[in-house]
Formats: C-alpha cells, structure tokens, sequence
C-alpha cells in the first residue's frame, strides 16, 4: 500500500467532534492539510455544555477552504443518539461516505467530589462517554460494511493517572479507554481499529483551570507552552493506513513527546490452597502486596518533567 508524504489520510472522510476550538480544531486543520474530506462538528457551547453557537464549526469550515480543503460544518449534539446519526449522516452527505470518527468533544465541570451534585455528574458523562458511545455506534455500521474505519478517542491522564475535583471528567476518561478496547475487539474482523489519545494543550478548558499554589502556577506558564497543534499528527496518523495494524492502545501526547501508555495488567498475587479469609487478608495479603501499591499521584506526580 502506498502513501503520499504530507497526504496520509488522502481522500478520506474524516468527522471531528468538538472541532470548533482547541484541539479539536488543530485535528480538523491538519487532516485537511494531509487530503482528508473534514466534518467539522461544534455546538458551540461553553466550558460548562451551555448555550450554542454554529460560528466556531464554520470559521474552521471556512479556513479549510481557503487552503484549498474540503469541509463541511455540523452543528447537532453528540449527547443524544438520534442527533449523533445526524453526524454520521452529515459525513455521508456530503463526501459519499466516512472513514474515522475523532471522539473529542467535551466539557468541564470541575467540583471537589464531596461537593459535586449528579448534574455535574451526569453532564460530563453524557457529553464525552455517552457521546462517544454515540458516535462510536453509528459509523460501526457504515465502517463494518466498508470493511474498515478507525476510531481516535481522546482521552485523558485524569483518568489514567489520577486528578483533583474532576471526578466526572476522569470516569468519563477513563471510560473512553474501556469503551475504545471493547471496539478494538469487537469489529477486529472488519478491519476496524480504535485507539486512545491523551493529549496536552493549553486551550481554554485548561485555562479554565485556576492555579490555587505557587506551584500550580509554574505548571500553568510551562503548560501554556504546548499548543493544540502538538497533538494533532498523531491523531492524523492514527487515522490513516499507516496505522493499520495499530489498535487497542493507548497514547498520551505532550508537546514534542509521545508516550505508549500502560494498560491493566496483574503485578503480583498470592496463592492459598485452604482459600482466603479476612483475617488471613490482613496478616499475609496486605504485607506481601503492599511494597507494590500505586501511591496516590496526580498527572503532575507522573509527569514532573517540563514539556520538552
């Protein structure tokens, strides 16, 4: 199978969600730059999952055409089941077809846990994990008769190392991961491929994040220095035939790093013939599995380092 250079992802259809700001908008972008056929989807809402605005889908639009792209705006939700086959619809409307749905789309509702109310809960969950359930569902179809597709879910290290007052946006996360593997099983014989993403960028969600120590603040200005466009070639390749024996894993994405992250596996275990009891739990389990517990870290534990 050959490739063109700078046009990996050549001739296909391509539906970004979330693509109207941010990262989502730096994959559009680059798919376009690279031959992709781009469905800019953006409700264009706040942070938080309110209101909507259709500008930020078209500005991209527009900016993809101006370079000489091909693109089309979608402005319906990822939330509901009907309005993601709306999306799908949309890619097949106006390309003829669909090739890789990019799961981007997000908000943010940040609450210490023992504060957060079920409507920051559920929020979260719906727009990122239902959506990308949404999304996931409706090109399977399209992508199990063509005998291919890729899926690019993003991700994040809240959920996959740890983080404070986002206990919503870490499950929904972390759900992705969970969501992504199941994928990468089930449609493995059509061909059909799904992989993570935890990227980094300083965007407006993070810089919704307030800075509460000198510490924190110091994070924040090397953040600032990793932008949108650092995650996307990844993304681009992820979506082309040069990955097509790449699924099931998962990626983190930082400035010029790219990281193959773990997934779940055993570490160490104990056997006892006569079975266990509680007690039995506490003199000989505990002791002998304790040196290898995780310590209770938070993405910044893990990635101490500056952005290099």
């Amino acid at each position: 199978m050959k490739l063109t250079p700078g046009r990996l992802v050549e001739g296909k259809v391509v539906v970004v969600t979330g693509a109207g700001r941010g990262i989502g908008r730096a994959i559009a972008t680059l798919m376009a730059q690279h031959g992709a056929r781009v469905v800019v989807n953006d409700i264009g809402a706040s942070l938080a999952g309110e209101g909507g605005d259709r500008r930020p889908a078209q500005e991209v639009v527009d900016e993809i055409r101006k370079s000489g792209g091909e693109a089309a705006a979608n402005c319906d939700s990822v939330t509901g089941f009907g309005s993601a086959a709306k999306i799908v619809q949309c890619a097949l409307d106006s390309f003829g077809r669909i090739d890789c749905v990019i799961n981007n789309a997000g908000i943010l509702r940040d609450v210490i846990f023992h504060k957060m109310t079920e409507q920051d809960f559920d929020a979260v969950i719906e727009v990122m994990l239902k959506g990308a359930f949404n999304m996931s569902r409706h090109a399977a179809d399209h992508f199990r008769k063509q005998e291919a597709g890729a899926f690019v879910h993003m991700t994040s290290t809240s959920g996959l190392i740890g983080a404070m007052g986002q206990a919503n946006y870490s499950a929904a996360k972390l759900g992705m991961v969970a969501l992504s593997k199941s994928i990468a099983i089930d449609m493995q014989r059509f061909n059909v491929r799904s992989n993570c993403i935890a990227p980094t960028a300083w965007t407006r969600m993070t810089a919704s994040i307030p800075a509460k120590d000198p510490a924190a603040a110091r994070r924040i200005e090397r953040h600032k220095q990793v932008t949108a466009e650092h995650n996307a070639p990844l993304a681009v390749f992820l979506a082309s035939d040069a990955a097509r024996d790449v699924t099931g894993q998962v990626f983190a994405a930082r400035k010029n790093e790219i990281f193959l992250m773990s997934q779940s596996r055993p570490l160490r275990s104990m056997h006892r013939g006569e079975g266990w009891t509680p007690d039995a739990c506490a003199e000989h389990l505990h002791p002998a599995l304790k040196s290898a517990y995780f310590p209770l870290e938070r993405t910044s534990d893990v990635f101490s380092w500056d952005p290099i």
